[in-house]
């Protein structure tokens, strides 16, 4: 072993550059869940705990979609339901029902 190694041209970073579609982020998750990812890798025989969470995530995203005319109706729904209405102060009556049979007089 060498007393001295010279690190002058040395690069910071990982060797192998990340894919350019990925982000590096900083996330909690609770210990259970990572835990179960990592045993589903274990289980399979290798592979990636963090693929497995982004597959995860990508198939809920993509199963809770939903198009915007049903986003619209939705939010109308859940909007009309706490909007209070003044009360009724006179009940109509319904309208008679028409007769289309022949006047007889």
């Amino acid at each position: 072993m060498k007393e001295h190694y010279d690190f002058s041209r040395g690069k910071h970073g990982p060797i192998v550059s990340p894919a350019a579609n990925k982000t590096r982020i900083t996330i909690r998750l609770d210990s259970d869940i990572v835990s179960w990812f990592k045993e589903q890798v274990h289980r399979a025989g290798g592979g990636n705990y963090q693929t497995l969470i982004n597959d995860a995530l990508r198939r809920h995203i993509q199963e809770t979609q939903e198009p915007l005319e049903e986003t619209l109706r939705r939010v109308l729904r859940e909007e009309l339901q706490g909007a209070r209405l003044p009360p009724a102060t006179e009940v109509a009556e319904p309208p008679a029902p028409y007769d289309a049979s022949p006047d007889d007089s």
